[in-house]
């Protein structure tokens, strides 16, 4: 109770509270309230730049942000539509468009895979929410530009133009990582209101072909396949962002749960639900968490001890530090497979244990610090020494919308 008042406190502050939703539980009542008078601040703050979309902080702990064509654009105008979501607060709609139509131009953007990320959570967001037919237009040229970088050879999406592998410096020209998946969501959703079944095809041939080289047979997983464009065959499974080739990266692991929870959500088929399944079943094996179910940025750094000089950058950081982002993204995809497995109740449980653990002191930030961000202790990528322990807007994001998630179980609805 007495956090719930020192949010509407806060919230006071930066504009007219709102009134919350009648039987919200209070997990989601006190941390959506919170999260929304730290988007409000942040907001204001941001628009000093209008042109920098918020990211993480700097050393001073101060905002920083990035331009257009960084793949974590969007995450900053969907952490507003979900917030007006909550709240149906106009001052908060009219951010959200703001900065959602700020992205505009990227609807013709081909130079990397992550359109989904960019154009979905903000416009595919603001599409659901308000039911403008000019956001529905974008989508579909969105998807249209995602399109262009499949391979009908590889029978997938190229992430990024190249790739050099940390272990023996290879070049990789086709490299796709399993965050990809996440952007299969924005070619699903073309096909549906365009009736053009060839994005629809993409998404599900890169699905097929991620499901076959991403997953090992214990059903950890690796973060960046690269393939022969002459042949199609695999050339190398690698790592980015893990600790090693063989390691499993625990954002990745969390990016492949909920991008084949969303293929089986639009398709039915059984087989991407039972790797969901799986892939979670093995993050929820006894050890592999630590107590509080929020996971060191690396599953195998943790359990092996993280010896620096694996990558040629990794005595940059000697810890090993949890990532905020790999929980959030986790637990909505978790509160997602409770609605579909047999198991639901073990997913929701550890779904819930993780938001309660985001939700405390150790990863939540004190009003009006963290650059306004929610979440402290985010990873971005610790062998290219980069974004170690900060926050990043892109947990932010899934946390809300796991809270969000929360909210619409709890009060016997469903997902979507």
């Amino acid at each position: 109770m007495k956090r719930i008042i020192i949010c509407t406190a806060v919230i006071a502050v930066v504009g007219a509270a709102f009134l919350i939703p009648e039987k919200t539980i209070p997990l989601v009542a006190e941390n959506l309230g919170f999260a929304t008078a730290q988007l409000k601040i942040q907001s204001q703050e941001a628009e000093k730049n209008p042109l920098s979309f918020p990211r993480t902080i700097n050393a001073k702990g101060e905002m920083i942000g990035t331009n257009m064509y960084d793949w974590t654009s969007g995450f900053f105008p969907g952490n507003l539509w979900y917030a007006y979501e909550f709240t149906r607060e106009e001052s908060i709609k009219k951010a959200a468009i703001r900065w959602t139509e700020r992205l505009e131009p990227l609807q013709y953007f081909t130079r990397h895979h992550d359109l989904g990320f960019m154009m979905y959570c903000s416009y595919g967001n603001a599409y659901r929410l308000t039911g403008d037919e000019k956001y529905k237009a974008i989508l579909v040229q969105s998807a249209k530009s995602l399109a262009t970088r499949f391979n009908p050879k590889v029978k997938s999406i190229k992430s990024w133009e190249g790739f050099r592998s940390w272990s023996d410096q290879k070049r990789y020209n086709f490299p796709v990582i399993i965050d990809n998946l996440m952007n299969l969501e924005l070619l699903f959703f073309a096909t549906k209101v365009t009736g053009d079944a060839n994005y629809r095809d993409i998404a599900l041939q890169h699905a097929e072909t991620s499901l076959k080289y991403h997953i090992r047979p214990d059903f950890s997983s690796y973060h960046v396949v690269c393939y022969d464009t002459a042949t199609g065959g695999v050339t190398g499974q690698e790592t980015g962002q893990g600790y090693s080739n063989n390691s499993t990266w625990s954002r990745g692991q969390a990016w492949g749960i909920y991008g084949f929870l969303t293929v089986y959500r639009e398709t039915k088929d059984m087989r991407y639900l039972q790797v969901a399944e799986k892939m979670a079943d093995w993050v929820l094996e006894p050890g592999r968490l630590p107590a509080d179910f929020v996971p060191y940025w690396d599953y195998n750094a943790y359990q092996e001890g993280f010896q620096p000089g694996i990558h040629s950058n990794a005595f940059l950081y000697r810890g090993m530090p949890r990532d905020a982002s790999a929980a959030a993204i986790m637990a909505s995809g978790l509160l997602e497979l409770s609605t579909y497995s047999t198991k639901g109740k073990k997913y929701r449980d550890a779904a819930e244990k993780m938001l309660q653990s985001l939700s405390g002191k150790a990863y939540q930030a004190d009003a009006g610090t963290n650059g306004h961000f929610i979440l402290k202790h985010s990873v971005g990528s610790i062998p290219h020494g980069v974004e170690l322990d900060v926050p990043l807007v892109y947990a932010d994001y899934y946390y809300l919308e796991a809270l969000l998630r929360l909210d619409k179980l709890s009060r016997g609805g469903s997902l979507f």
